[in-house]
């Protein structure tokens, strides 16, 4: 087991967007376990993204009514579990920061939430008639590490190694998310996407996105201005929006 804890890619602006959406997450997730099992698994489905709603029209649950078109926004701030919500909130801290410092608050803001959307989009097309709800920040981050894959390649990501012996070691962003990347794919194509467990496929639609949108960026824009380098020498650009 590989685990990123921090990277090395230096910001200029306080992330304070990124800051704000793990606080509602986290807060979010408190108040919902709070209400006791029952209730939690209520909201849950009311407001977890459920694709046979959205391609049939039919309300699952009619006593606990939801817009789709609202679900599709809320079920990113929903967690399942302890250890949902503290995996996506360090990896949304890791990769988030770099890419507001980026986009600047409002276009991060959009980025963000387009590519929840982009991985609940992949997600529907190859489960239509999944009755699991959709919950969880991963979708919307994987869209920020596809960004962060061209923005910061060489970034040093420092990751913790669990495997017999327990080790810290330094690895490239490019090397530590193109692994998570083949792993999620590859787990994509193996798992039945209309069952429950984690949503694979969610996170490939995500990444892609979150790669082609910032790939289309740097090339209109050049980049963009901003500056400074990393401790390996590595450029860091970031928009004059």
């Amino acid at each position: 087991m590989f685990i990123p804890i921090k990277d090395d890619a230096p910001t200029y602006r306080t992330p304070y967007v990124t800051i704000t959406i793990i606080v509602l997450n986290t807060l979010i997730f408190f108040f919902t376990r709070g209400q006791g099992y029952d209730a939690f698994n209520a909201i849950t489905i009311q407001f977890g993204y459920i694709p046979f709603e959205f391609t049939t029209g039919y309300e699952l649950t009619p006593q606990l009514p939801a817009s789709t078109y609202f679900t599709m926004f809320s079920s990113m701030f929903m967690h399942g579990g302890w250890m949902h919500l503290i995996g996506n909130m360090l990896f949304l801290w890791i990769f988030g920061n770099n890419i507001e410092d980026y986009f600047g608050r409002i276009k991060f803001v959009l980025f963000y939430l387009a590519s929840g959307i982009a991985a609940i989009a992949l997600f529907t097309a190859f489960g239509p008639n999944s009755q699991v709800p959709l919950v969880g920040a991963s979708g919307a981050i994987a869209g920020l590490m596809g960004g962060y894959m061209l923005l910061h390649p060489k970034a040093q990501i420092t990751v913790l190694i669990i495997f017999i012996f327990i080790q810290f070691i330094h690895v490239p962003a490019k090397i530590v998310i193109g692994i998570w990347f083949a792993l999620q794919l590859f787990m994509s194509l193996t798992q039945n996407s209309s069952g429950g467990g984690v949503a694979y496929l969610a996170h490939v639609g995500g990444f892609i996105f979150g790669w082609l949108i910032l790939k289309l960026v740097i090339k209109i824009t050049g980049k963009g201005g901003g500056g400074g380098t990393t401790p390996n020498g590595q450029r860091v650009y970031r928009m004059q929006w």
